[in-house]
């Protein structure tokens, strides 16, 4: 392991966690980084799959007494077991069309060509949405009801789409469907959870026989770069887009894939 690689590794660890939980797409970033870098990952998606984990865990520290709360008042209290099947509810449609579609999306849609356009047709929506914003219906996520939960489901599917980004369709889908910013966003967070959670089990699974951990100190430096950078994210996210919205973010995807399908052409 040279020490070039070394930093590229951190470099998209850094880039994972910054960009997981804000709309404009972790995936994406990563697959147009990784081919102009000429990153050598190490064997099978070892690095891909460890560094999600690094970004899951990140949330789930911050967001450790809300898990205990919920988990502790399952047995008996209303209002932690209508959140639990609200984030149950909404974990299903990505869980089930992720299975049946993993193969078509991994050998398909991974495509530069795709994350670009994602990228460019997904910020001008954003604008679009916050410009349709009116007074919510749902001001905290324990107000959010089970059939909107199940909604905001379906959109969050949406981010099967390289460059779509799962983050982005969560929260803008919850913002058309009622669900104010700061609620929407925190959804999201809580929703990442199992979603990545469960498609790095996937992953997993469905790469046991390549995985390897020869390069250690790779993957740990990226693990650990994109905790640092998830961590940084999530606390400051939620102040950001109570003030300023998603239109920075919007901006951001548009001028980026753009920017990359103009590199793509010529």
């Amino acid at each position: 392991m040279d020490i070039i690689t070394l930093l590229q590794a951190i470099f998209l660890g850094i880039v994972e966690g910054l960009t997981e939980f804000i709309p404009v797409s972790s995936t994406g970033h990563l697959i147009i980084l990784v081919d102009l870098l000429g990153f050598k990952a190490p064997p099978g998606k070892t690095f891909e799959i460890i560094i999600q984990l690094g970004a899951i865990f990140a949330v789930c520290w911050l967001y450790r007494h809300k898990i205990f709360e919920v988990i502790k008042g399952l047995p008996s209290k209303r209002k932690e077991q209508v959140f639990a099947l609200n984030i149950c509810l909404a974990f299903l449609p990505a869980a089930a069309l992720g299975v049946i579609f993993h193969d078509f999306i991994k050998n398909v849609l991974f495509s530069p060509y795709v994350v670009a356009t994602s990228l460019l047709v997904g910020g001008i929506l954003i604008l679009l949405i916050e410009k349709k914003v009116h007074k919510p219906r749902y001001n905290s996520i324990e107000k959010i009801t089970p059939k909107t939960a199940l909604q905001i489901g379906f959109m969050q599917a949406l981010a099967m789409i390289p460059g779509v980004s799962r983050s982005g369709a969560t929260i803008m889908g919850s913002i058309l469907l009622g669900v104010e910013r700061k609620a929407a966003t925190e959804f999201s967070f809580f929703l990442a959870m199992p979603t990545m959670l469960g498609a790095t089990v996937y992953d997993v699974y469905k790469n046991f026989g390549s995985l390897s951990f020869d390069n250690f100190w790779l993957i740990a430096a990226g693990f650990i770069s994109a905790f640092i950078a998830a961590t940084l994210v999530v606390k400051t996210l939620i102040a950001f887009v109570s003030h300023n919205g998603f239109a920075p973010f919007a901006w951001y995807r548009i001028v980026i894939g753009s920017a990359m399908l103009v590199y793509l052409w010529y």
